[in-house]
């Protein structure tokens, strides 16, 4: 089995170093990922005739659904799943070296918010505990076994004592993340209102069917005002990646240094946006070697100069236009 040099994604120092990297991520996936090199080749870009990293293929996040997304034949011996109805096919994220994945979401979640073992870490994601699979969970577990805190763990539906815990932990004063799936912070926030000093709420977005879906301003007010902070940090991640964006407020997304987020035209996929234009968010994460590092989401939003981005919402079925481009 081919192996790639892993130190070398999680010690990137600039941008120059990034377009390098991706484009070895690229070749090396070109030669050992047989789904991502016959992509390639139907749009006729190859390790040949790719330059910049801004050229290579994006693929649909939807191949995920259909097909075995794997640069090695090493057995993948965890595989992420997607929440989805009884009807839907769900993503499955081949996921064969598991370390690869800790060492991208901590280093990421240490460089946002400091080592998880100073603070105490709350677990508000019920549609997520209650099925197997969820990447979401792996991580936040994994982040709660880190922390130092007695307190620290998963919530389900005892928002009561959820409540009282975040009241006893503000009272005393230690730093606090809860980290939440949207419509259940919402039932929080409006079936037991605080006003919490000492606390980071941080939403993963979904609504999961549960409740009405809502555009990130209204939300975020609503939250805000039920749980008394001033501002709502959010985590932007899915089942086929293996890094995440976070942002501290105004949905406003930073990504750590392997990791980026560029749009492409929604009437042409294979256009790359300039920024401050709405556009499709394609990603490239380069943690995601053993898989694939270029995807193309069905996710919405604007890219700014700075290397930040914003998430406006998703394509309808009916808005993505030549998203599946060939059928392998």
């Amino acid at each position: 089995m081919k192996q790639f040099d892993t130190h070398r994604i999680f010690n990137i120092n600039n941008a120059d170093e990034f377009d390098t990297l991706a484009l070895d991520v690229f070749r090396f996936q070109y030669e050992n990922n047989k789904v991502y090199q016959q992509f390639c080749d139907h749009l006729k870009k190859t390790p040949q005739n790719v330059s910049d990293h801004l050229q290579t293929p994006f693929l649909p996040i939807s191949f995920f659904k259909s097909h075995k997304v794997l640069s090695t034949q090493k057995e993948a011996r965890t595989i992420f799943t997607s929440s989805g109805t009884t009807q839907s096919i769900t993503s499955k994220h081949f996921v064969p070296d598991i370390k690869i994945y800790e060492e991208s979401f901590l280093k990421a979640f240490k460089t946002f918010y400091g080592s998880p073992e100073e603070l105490c870490i709350l677990a508000l994601l019920p549609s997520y505990l209650e099925r197997e699979g969820s990447s979401l969970i792996y991580m936040v577990n994994n982040l709660i076994n880190k922390s130092k805190h007695v307190d620290s763990g998963f919530y389900l539906h005892n928002l009561e004592e959820l409540h009282q815990k975040l009241q006893e932990l503000d009272r005393n004063r230690t730093k606090t993340l809860l980290i939440g799936v949207s419509f259940a912070l919402l039932d929080l926030a409006e079936q037991f209102p605080m006003h919490l000093k000492n606390t980071i709420v941080m939403e993963t977005g979904g609504m999961k069917g549960r409740r009405k879906e809502l555009i990130r301003e209204e939300l975020h007010q609503i939250l805000k005002k039920g749980l008394g902070v001033n501002k709502i940090h959010s985590e932007y991640g899915m089942t086929e990646l293996l890094s995440q964006g976070y942002s501290k407020g105004d949905g406003i997304f930073k990504t750590p240094s392997w990791m980026k987020i560029i749009t492409r035209d929604t009437e042409d996929p294979l256009t790359i946006q300039s920024n401050g234009k709405t556009g499709g968010i394609n990603v490239i994460d380069l943690a995601n070697i053993y898989s694939c590092s270029f995807i193309a989401t069905q996710d919405l939003g604007k890219t700014y100069p700075n290397g930040t981005f914003e998430v406006l919402g998703r394509f309808d079925d009916s808005d993505i236009r030549g998203c599946n481009l060939m059928v392998l």
